[in-house]
């Protein structure tokens, strides 16, 4: 529908709010990254702990993103092939490989990709930086957002082209403003809907955010069927001020670690940027503190990624992260409240759950890369 091209998705939450604190935290005995110790995300969704069993390896995340820093150290070890779908202009897409830079060659204000796609992956035990969720599996870069938005009918088109190339996870830290369910729901854009239909059918997981307005539904594309909305949570596991509620219409909504986005850097999210990018105020070089639903949903993304690697299926991907997410505060399982959805999500948990042996090879072949 090329008469809804003017409808945009804005990446949610660049940056963090009022930043204080510069300095690094300790390395966590468990990995010798040197961030590690800020990365109270990890310890809030048990990743640590899941590595003994999945670590993500052969698993492939696509980050429909803002594209990513192809060459950041900490992450190019965990890169496949990617592709851009914005600022095509008169060009076929993909018009190029998922670089944060996109087909102009500048970096637009573009940084957000390369936080999601470190939380997700970022190598560990590297002596640099920090640790994703899932430290052994695949980034697939795909570019749908430049200067912070983009149609609906590019990410569609980055939905597709992820799921047709080998993706088993794909994540959406992006969204339209609260009453943008109106559009799906009324049938007025389709677009993103039946591209996520069309992943969901080829054994591929949605994992996108709920949204930053504080309203009580998730933001489009995390409300339409099959997708998993994601909402955030502070590092006390309070739902962060800024979230939408995790409601939607199929019940599929948890909750992770997406920061305060108050006064101090070090109650946000440490991840990757893109080389130099680091804010004065608070990040490294390399290296920033972001808060929002967009660094909650990576968080999500890899724990599906280490699922994936245990060779799931789909559907058990999403039993698996649905039926162990945990209540904050009393640690229940199996009990959904419009604050968190079924709770947070909790990688340990995952990959212990029943039916990681039931299909050995998920989509009937080998990946394409």
């Amino acid at each position: 529908m090329s008469h809804h091209r003017t409808f945009t998705l804005a990446a949610s939450l660049l940056g963090a709010a009022a930043l204080l604190s510069t300095s690094a935290g300790l390395a966590h005995a468990g990995t010798d990254d040197p961030l590690r110790g800020d990365q109270w995300g990890l310890d809030q969704v048990h990743a640590e702990q899941a590595w003994a069993t999945s670590t993500g390896a052969g698993a492939v995340v696509a980050v429909v993103d803002t594209g990513v820093d192809l060459t950041h150290p900490d992450l190019k070890g965990n890169l496949v092939a990617g592709a851009t779908f914005t600022g095509c202009g008169q060009q076929a897409q993909p018009c190029g490989n998922g670089d944060f830079r996109g087909p102009d060659g500048q970096n637009n204000g573009d940084e957000h990709g390369t936080h999601v796609a470190g939380i997700v992956a970022a190598v560990a035990d590297n002596g640099t930086g920090v640790a994703g969720v899932a430290p052994n599996a695949d980034i697939m870069p795909v570019k749908v957002l430049e200067e912070g938005s983009g149609t609906f009918e590019d990410i569609a088109a980055g939905i597709r082209w992820a799921a047709d190339h080998g993706a088993d996870v794909i994540n959406m830290s992006l969204g339209g403003l609260a009453g943008t369910q109106a559009l799906t729901l009324t049938g007025l854009e389709s677009s993103v809907t039946e591209a996520i239909a069309y992943a969901n059918a080829k054994g591929t997981a949605v994992i996108a955010a709920a949204g930053n307005s504080a309203t009580p539904f998730c933001s489009t594309p995390a409300w339409e069927p099959g997708a998993i909305c994601v909402a955030s949570t502070d590092r006390n596991e309070l739902k962060s001020w800024f979230s939408e509620l995790p409601n939607k219409p199929d019940l599929k909504a948890v909750a992770a670690p997406g920061g305060a986005a108050l006064t101090s850097c070090k109650d946000d999210i440490v991840s990757t940027v893109p080389a130099g990018t680091g804010s004065a105020s608070c990040g490294q070089k390399d290296y920033d503190y972001y808060a929002g639903t967009s660094m909650a949903t990576p968080h999500v993304a890899g724990v599906a990624a280490l699922l994936f690697a245990q060779g799931r299926t789909l559907a058990d991907v999403e039993a698996a992260l649905l039926d162990t997410a945990r209540q904050p505060g009393t640690g229940l399982t199996g009990v959904y409240s419009p604050v968190h959805g079924w709770g947070i999500a909790d990688a340990t948990a995952a990959v212990q759950y029943a039916g990681a042996a039931s299909v050995k090879d998920r989509k009937g072949g080998t990946k394409e890369r």
